[in-house]
């Protein structure tokens, strides 16, 4: 039997940085539940400390996630809040596969605070790799 799995980025503004996938992958950021999280506070089962406002909405300040609304057998990515700044390369990362746009789609990025890191090739296939604007690597292929 296999298990599902979320893809789960440290941020140092989870909202922000879901905001900014969303828009780039055309997924969706998960809608907040504001009267669950009013009841959750008023329950003392939460902290106010624990909530921000996040354009104009109640948010969880731990996270945000995003879906693909078309895709729901996708794997979620769930952004989370962490106190340190990225500090080393990611052993991990995203490929966005774009097809032939690449350099159309990774100078858009860039107009949307991603930076080019480096461009790389194996025979045909060609990628760029770039930072996402709190610094995590990914590649458009």
């Amino acid at each position: 039997m296999g298990y599902e799995f979320q893809v789960t980025v440290d941020a140092a503004d989870p909202h922000t940085q879901a905001k900014w996938w969303a828009q780039t992958l055309g997924w969706r950021v998960e809608p907040s539940d504001e009267d669950f999280i009013r009841r959750m506070v008023a329950a003392g089962h939460a902290t106010e400390e624990e909530t921000q406002v996040f354009e104009g909405t109640l948010v969880w300040k731990l996270g945000a996630a995003i879906s693909d609304p078309e895709h729901q057998e996708r794997p979620r990515v769930l952004f989370q809040l962490v106190p340190e700044a990225k500090s080393v390369k990611n052993r991990l990362h995203l490929d966005v596969r774009v097809g032939e746009d690449k350099q159309a789609v990774a100078d858009a990025l860039v107009a949307r605070g991603a930076t080019i890191l480096h461009r790389g090739q194996v025979g045909p296939q060609w990628w760029i790799t770039m930072a996402d604007p709190e610094g995590n690597e990914f590649c458009v292929s």
